[in-house]
């Protein structure tokens, strides 16, 4: 909790403590490490599945290439430099690991190289610190060295990601002519600006929108949908009211939670929300993204609507969701071990032949299956969504059990190695993590031509830096760079685990 220049190594303090520790002949049981990294990655597939998918379908898989172009140019600079320096395979690991502030990575060569001794632990404390300063560092340098204002480009393309934009709401005066008599839900007015008409008022109160209501002349009703988009709408309908009336949001609004497998699956067109209960949807948060439906948004388990209708047809609508006022802050214990537990069988089946087949290990099967039940919400009666404060907590706690037991694991040789190495260990673990920076941020521009808040959050997505992604959002209130982040923050973690197993395979295991 330490911070320095506004930085602080957050749980991985825990990790040097652990060093520390170790270094004095302290130890804890390997038990505990493997507890701790399960919890841990299965939480944060949980968390990243909501938008890891729908981000590569929308963004196509160039993020995904970017993370694997970041973290393949650190593996191969790793080999380069450990084969010259001629560094012990574990210590070049736990470097490569450090370097990108990867804690599956660690666990992964953990894993792959399960010797009592092993120098990975040491060579992951001796780059992380640079791992974490150095992209800090840059991604505040580049945009000086470009001169492009962060915060002038977030304002730019904030007008143009749906993923970005705030929702607002907006009375609004009907004075179309094309538009009297015809019925508000009978046509979907604004599918192109993802607005959508919740309460018309009606002898100066706005009451909720009825099924069978109609267009009026001179009528007023209530407009919600993005704030950039709110505007065309209402140049559609007719002309902004400046009045602000009283509602009883109490009684008529409400936010339910889809919990019924009946409901998750289905898509609000198919529900028919407004003809057979009487209620419009108005906005949707799915993990910690919010947005405007249309007719054809599919509802998951675990989906928050904020709902709008007479408290009767309210209560009618939570029945067939499944809303319980508790489900928002339940987490189902047997789908959480029965997750985990899918996870590590995952993660222990072998692919492919030979001596050495390859597995996902623990640190990649739970995070897979974390992933797919993030995605889906529900797989048959297995459910996928924990609130999120539980979620945090969890994945913390099993952070900090994992890095303990790793720390504690390496710390006894420590000193000696970095009396043995040098200053050479530490310069290969700075190149680590420069060089794919000052790669990968000029290509994501030349060859996918993403914009510099998009390469910077996707850049820190592939380097896995949650600390550089705040340096850049503290420059801008864009979300851009975080939803690049999301996308290819997860395929960073998969290929990590991959490319480290693939680092113990080139470089050879280490001799005793």
């Amino acid at each position: 909790s330490i911070k320095v220049w506004g930085l602080s190594l957050g749980s991985s303090g825990v990790l040097f403590v652990g060093l520390l520790f170790g270094h004095f002949g302290y130890g804890l049981p390997p038990i505990i490490g493997t507890i701790g990294l399960v919890i841990f990655v299965y939480c944060v597939g949980i968390g990243a599945g909501s938008r890891f998918f729908g981000s590569l379908k929308k963004h196509g898989v160039n993020f995904a290439l970017l993370s694997m172009v970041v973290v393949g140019i650190a593996a191969a600079a790793t080999w380069g430099l450990a084969k010259l320096a001629g560094l012990p395979t574990d210590l070049a690991v736990g470097i490569f690991a450090g370097s990108l502030t990867s804690t599956p990575a660690l666990a992964a060569g953990l894993e792959a190289i399960p010797q009592e001794e092993s120098l990975i632990s040491i060579g992951y404390g001796i780059a992380y610190p640079f791992g974490v300063v150095g992209v800090v560092l840059m991604v505040q340098l580049l945009p000086r060295l470009m001169k492009v204002n962060l915060q002038d480009l977030g304002k730019k393309l904030e007008q143009e990601d749906p993923e970005t934009r705030n929702v607002g709401q907006q009375l609004v005066r009907v004075t179309n002519p094309n538009l009297y008599g015809q019925k508000i839900s009978e046509k979907n007015f604004f599918a192109a600006t993802s607005c959508t008409i919740s309460r018309v008022l009606e002898k100066d109160r706005l009451r909720p929108l009825r099924y069978d209501d109609v267009f009026e002349e001179d009528g007023i009703v209530l407009l919600v949908g993005f704030e950039d988009k709110v505007g065309h709408a209402v140049d559609f309908l007719g002309q902004v009211e400046e009045r602000r009336l009283p509602r009883d949001t109490d009684r008529e609004l409400r936010n339910l939670i889809v919990t019924s497998s009946e409901a998750a699956g289905q898509s609000l067109r198919s529900l028919e929300t407004l003809k057979n209960y009487g209620v419009v949807v108005t906005r949707i948060t799915r993990g910690d993204v919010t947005f405007v439906p249309n007719a054809d948004t599919v509802l998951e388990s675990g989906d928050s609507l904020v709902s709008v209708g007479q408290p009767d047809d309210l209560e009618t609508f939570a029945t067939k969701i499944g809303h319980r006022k508790q489900a928002n802050f339940e987490t189902d214990i047997l789908s959480f071990a029965v997750g985990i537990t899918l996870g590590v069988l995952l993660g222990l089946l072998p692919f492919g032949g030979g001596d050495q087949p390859f597995t996902l290990g623990l640190a990649g099967g739970p995070l897979f299956v974390g992933l797919i039940l993030g995605h889906f919400g529900r797989i048959g009666r297995i459910v996928g969504f924990i609130p999120r404060p539980t979620r945090l907590l969890l994945s913390e706690l099993g952070l900090v059990m994992f890095l303990a037991q790793a720390g504690t694991r390496g710390g006894g040789a420590f000193v000696a190695t970095v009396e043995q190495y040098g200053a050479v260990v530490f310069l290969i673990g700075a190149v680590v993590t420069l060089l794919p920076l000052l790669v990968a941020v000029p290509l994501a521009q030349l060859v996918w031509k993403f914009n510099l808040l998009q390469s910077l959050g996707g850049v820190c997505g592939g380097m896995t830096s949650t600390p550089a992604l705040g340096t850049i959002t503290a420059k801008t209130d864009c979300q851009v760079p975080v939803v690049s982040y999301a996308t290819a923050y997860p395929v960073a973690l998969i290929m990590m685990i991959i490319l480290t197993k693939g680092l113990v395979q080139a470089l050879g295991l280490p001799a005793g």
